[in-house]
């Protein structure tokens, strides 16, 4: 068993402009490094054993920037992106009609995702049992660990603001359920 507390990166130009980032760099805006220098004041080190981040860019110097306070062991994960946008990357979101049925294959689909929020929550599991972590990730793609753990679908999961942290308690029973697109498929 483990405790996993996740949260989102801060703030990007991207998120004001309505741009689907997926697993581009995205740029902090100061709004977002002020969320995160927020977010590091909250945080204490004797609550967590170890950072893990998305190798991405904007999570990356979120988890440097809370990592000066805490000076905790630090890893970045390509298992923690955000969701691979395809040729939709870079797209506003208000641009985009296509029901997610029909997204053309370029972009990662819910089976996808779910196969790697399991891929993820296994790792977790078999490098740090019994630790307690926190993981600096993306919206959409937390929302997939949360409903892998949670055994609901993303669509009934809450979004994720910008630097917001739930925290979980994990054991390997998660696995075991159900396979995992039985959460996330029902994507709308």
């Amino acid at each position: 068993m483990l405790t996993l507390t996740l949260t989102r990166h801060g703030q990007t130009v991207e998120n004001v402009e309505g741009i689907l980032q997926g697993q581009t760099a995205g740029h902090l805006t100061a709004a977002g490094i002020a969320q995160v220098k927020m977010l590091k004041s909250q945080l204490n080190a004797e609550d967590y054993d170890i950072i893990l981040c998305s190798d991405l860019e904007r999570t990356r110097v979120c988890a440097e920037i809370i990592n000066k306070k805490l000076k905790l062991p630090l890893i970045a994960t390509p298992l923690l992106r955000e969701r691979d946008w395809g040729e939709y990357t870079g797209r506003k979101i208000s641009t985009i009609t296509t029901p997610p049925s029909q997204f053309p294959p370029s972009i990662e689909n819910a089976e996808q995702l779910a196969a790697r929020a399991q891929r993820f929550v296994r790792h977790i599991l078999d490098q740090y049992d019994g630790r307690r972590l926190l993981c600096m990730g993306h919206g959409y793609f937390n929302r997939c660990i949360q409903a892998l753990i949670e055994q609901q679908t993303v669509h009934d999961t809450p979004r994720w603001e910008n630097v917001e942290l739930r925290t979980f308690t994990i054991d390997r029973d998660i696995l075991s359920h159900q396979a995992p697109t039985d959460y996330i498929v029902s994507e709308r």
